[in-house]
């Protein structure tokens, strides 16, 4: 009985104690993520849903998301695009279609466009530094995003100078022993954290994040995630369900599920109050209204594809990947509609980090 008593007090003083910005410890984190209910899902949603609304209001930002290569050098073990998949139909998009999407989106009202592909060695730096500096010179007043994988710090400072706002690097796990249980050798935590800690101080807005569910992932994995984004500070945070791809080494693996990458969504919410937190598309992918539940949980961010409609269904990360509907940004009055039925406006807007926004003024 006292037991009963006495638990649910410590699950609210660990809630508050990071509604306070105090730095929880181990115990405390895992009193957090053991403790789903989804009574507690749905009061950590709501009081996640304030703080957002409280820093950004009732906006929803979009990012026009153009996957320009499923080329990928890399063979990690959870990734429909992993080099030794033999049966992706492999595309390069070029320079020319990369700024035709982006033309497409800007009229739709996307002040934001994300180039997110493949580790591809053909994709130099002289290239990405083409592609940006003319997003840059016709857009002027757009932000450009860049989910190219891991680079040296040289690369990294020339798409900077070229003009790139953003940078998103998932880290995926930050435990060491986990991240060899989704990657192969020659991929490290230690080389991945490297890249983001040289983002970070290029001035990049940086995106970290991890796949929720994934195999090997632990109540301990999540505490690790947990602290390395608080002391990475990053600007946006990625996280959806591990979704499993039928060509990869973990085809039989189970996916990850709505109601624990919801719970985890509403945690980083508290954890970073500022960060812009995507809803993303693997969220739409598992359940129905998956993404609109991501927003009511703390996120504020949706991506549309912009990707030309003849290579959507190439760029296939996991099984079932949705590609049309929504998730396809010619539909953007749909995604508007099934915004504001959840009381939320899309804005065409760049949608910088609320430090960067105050830095813009």
């Amino acid at each position: 009985m006292e037991k009963k008593t006495t638990e649910p007090m410590c699950y609210e003083a660990c809630v508050r104690k990071l509604e306070q910005g105090e730095r929880l410890d181990r115990e405390q984190w895992r009193t957090l993520i053991d403790g789903y209910s989804q009574p507690r899902a749905a009061d950590l949603a709501r009081r996640a849903g304030v703080l957002r609304d409280r820093i950004y209001g009732k906006k929803v930002f979009v990012r026009g998301l153009i996957e320009f290569t499923n080329y990928c050098r890399n063979d990690c073990y959870y990734c429909g695009i992993r080099r030794s998949n033999r049966k992706v139909c492999r595309y390069r998009l070029t320079e020319g279609e990369i700024l035709s999407c982006c033309r497409a989106g800007y009229a739709l009202g996307f002040r934001t466009f994300v180039l997110q592909g493949g580790e591809d060695s053909y994709f130099t730096d002289e290239r990405i530094v083409s592609i940006v500096q003319k997003i840059r010179e016709e857009f002027p007043e757009c932000a450009v995003t860049l989910s190219i994988g891991e680079k040296k710090k040289e690369s990294y400072a020339a798409f900077r100078e070229a003009g790139a706002d953003r940078y998103l690097l998932r880290h995926e796990t930050a435990d060491a022993d986990h991240y060899r249980q989704l990657h192969p050798p020659e991929l490290t935590l230690e080389n991945r954290i490297t890249c983001l800690r040289e983002l970070k101080r290029l001035g990049f807005q940086t995106g970290a994040g991890f796949m929720v569910g994934s195999p090997g992932q632990t109540t301990e994995t999540l505490i690790d995630d947990m602290q390395f984004l608080e002391e990475l500070q990053p600007e946006m945070v990625g996280i959806g369900p591990f979704i499993p791809h039928h060509d990869t080494p973990f085809r039989e693996q189970a996916a990850g599920t709505l109601e624990q990458t919801l719970y985890l969504l509403s945690l980083v919410r508290l954890l970073l109050p500022q960060v812009l937190l995507p809803a993303t598309t693997a969220l739409g992918t598992i359940a129905p209204g998956g993404r609109e539940a991501g927003i009511l949980a703390g996120a504020n961010v949706v991506m549309p594809n912009l990707s030309p409609e003849n290579v959507r269904e190439k760029y296939l990360l996991y099984d079932n990947k949705i590609c049309t509907g929504k998730e396809a940004a010619e539909c953007l009055e749909d995604l508007k509609a099934s915004m504001a039925a959840i009381g939320y406006q899309v804005v065409i807007d760049r949608g910088d980090h609320i430090s960067y926004q105050k830095e813009r003024k």
